[in-house]
């Protein structure tokens, strides 16, 4: 099963939230009803963007796309519509907040917030394969940017950081600056698209065994993008398909090429800063468990790729977020075959 499939396969099979996410709705005070905000009446296209990270026309789309996975109850006792239970969810994505604050944004306890958050996360990650795909036409915009030719797409990790799991698995999600994380491999174009997304992973694994394990790198070995690389940072092997920088480069040519590389593959941190900027929940300390985090970030990946398509403007964060000081990389020390990296060199950056 490829990697992206046992994520999905995840989603499938779903169990209940652990206690870290939710309390229980028994012994707690009748709650006060009052009749919901329709929000998409009540607010500008501004507000509403502000609030809610996506515009109106591409929430009500959206609705209509995860309906059929949606618990829907009559809301003459109070149940929560769709509507409200998407533009709960997406709330909780623009916030990272408590739960509890953000079921008081339409009415609901923390516990129904829990599974509100889990079956619209849920639902939205089942989207992926429509909206998280490997492109066929990426050169031309890659090589717009520093000459750099034959470029599928740019490669690497980024930690999301949870609260930390039971004792039993705990230091295995401490990364190496100290935090327990999720460690999420992502590819992307030069349009900052996420073509690949892997939401699997304890922080304590490198980005060279997320990579070897990933099925992304069964289609490359077996010639599924044609002559086309990834282009990946020092963490990465060198292969025939996967080009990472020259540790000391010498002469002009080689320069060049790491100019051009690093340059080219900024824009996978480009397209990290985006997302976590949009969706500060995979920016702050995701409160879930382990799945539920899974889920989240899936669905918040598939959420990116909807604004891009609508091109639709960065919305400044509604919180503060932290400094993200990046996780050391460790030189991947393997030797790599390096005649493709030569020839590349010698046969092209030696001519500019």
């Amino acid at each position: 099963m490829s990697s992206s499939e046992s994520d999905i396969e995840i989603l499938y099979t779903m169990s209940d939230w652990s206690e870290s996410d939710s309390d229980s709705d028994e012994n707690t005070a009748p709650r006060q009803y009052k009749e919901r905000v329709d929000y998409t009446t009540t607010l500008n296209s501004v507000e509403f963007q502000m609030r809610f990270r996506l515009d109106k026309a591409s929430v009500e789309h959206l609705l209509v796309e995860i309906m059929p996975h949606l618990r829907v109850k009559g809301t003459r006792n109070h149940g929560v519509s769709p509507l409200h239970q998407l533009l709960l969810a997406l709330r909780f994505y623009a916030l990272g907040t408590m739960l509890l604050s953000v079921g008081d944004f339409i009415g609901v306890s923390k516990a129904s917030a829990c599974r509100i958050v889990r079956d619209v996360s849920s639902a939205i990650a089942l989207l992926y394969t429509k909206y998280i795909f490997m492109k066929s036409n990426t050169e031309d915009g890659f090589y717009r940017i520093a000459r750099f030719p034959r470029v599928q797409g740019a490669i690497d990790c980024t930690h999301v950081r949870i609260q930390s799991p039971c004792a039993e698995v705990g230091e295995e999600f401490r990364n190496r600056k100290g935090y327990p994380s999720i460690n999420v491999q992502a590819v992307c174009d030069s349009e900052l698209m996420l073509m690949n997304v892997v939401a699997r992973w304890p922080g304590s694994a490198h980005d060279a065994t997320i990579f070897n394990m990933s099925e992304l790198k069964v289609q490359l070995e077996t010639g599924m993008y044609g002559n086309k690389w990834l282009l990946g940072d020092s963490a990465y092997p060198l292969k025939p398909y996967l080009l990472t920088p020259l540790l000391n480069p010498e002469s002009r040519g080689e320069q060049l090429y790491n100019e051009s590389l690093i340059r080219s593959r900024n824009c996978i941190e480009r397209t990290f800063g985006v997302w976590k900027r949009r969706f500060p929940v995979v920016a702050l300390t995701m409160r879930l468990s382990l799945q539920n985090a899974h889920a989240v970030i899936i669905a918040t990946a598939v959420l990116h790729n909807i604004c891009r398509l609508q091109n639709l403007g960065e919305v400044p964060p509604e919180v503060e977020l932290p400094r993200i000081d990046p996780v050391p990389v460790p030189i991947n020390n393997e030797g790599g075959i390096q005649l493709h990296r030569e020839m590349l060199i010698a046969n092209y950056f030696n001519n500019l």
